[in-house]
């Protein structure tokens, strides 16, 4: 099956790539979750499209995301959150939630979709985060979630 992904889909492509998977992973899984379209030749203005916003959304080279990857590492994230009194949050912190907080700490803006948590941070402590800048590129986020 020939698919356009709509989406970041990790081990399959990026946003706007066509792709050729097996038909039920396809049927049963991209398509109902909208992270792929179906393929066809009127689907090139779809591709063009995707594409266009997904430049726009990239740093540009190399050497500006090497950039940015140093002022993400050089900046201490702290991110205030409700907790209980053993520590444990009331519900989890999601990448928007980091997205803002690095952005409030003097941070570059960064898109939420490039932020990768490894497990759910559901506790008061520092944790760590990683953020995929460019293909090659990816910072270390510390981050530092303090109850409210």
């Amino acid at each position: 099956m020939k698919l356009i992904l709509t989406q970041e889909v990790p081990g399959l492509g990026a946003a706007g790539d066509v792709v050729e998977v097996k038909d039920g992973y396809g049927r049963n899984y991209l398509v109902p979750r909208g992270f792929a379209i179906a393929w066809t030749k009127g689907g090139q203005k779809e591709i063009d499209s995707i594409r266009r916003a997904r430049s726009a959304r990239e740093f540009a080279d190399l050497d500006s995301a090497r950039a940015v990857k140093a002022q993400l590492e050089g900046t201490a994230v702290k991110l205030v959150a409700k907790a209980g009194d053993s520590g444990r949050l009331f519900g989890a912190v999601t990448s928007a939630d980091i997205a803002t907080a690095v952005t409030a700490s003097g941070g570059p803006a960064i898109d939420k979709r490039r932020i990768e948590v490894g497990s759910p941070i559901k506790t008061v402590g520092t944790h760590s985060v990683t953020v995929r800048l460019h293909p090659e590129v990816a910072a270390n986020v510390a981050l530092e979630v303090v109850p409210a």
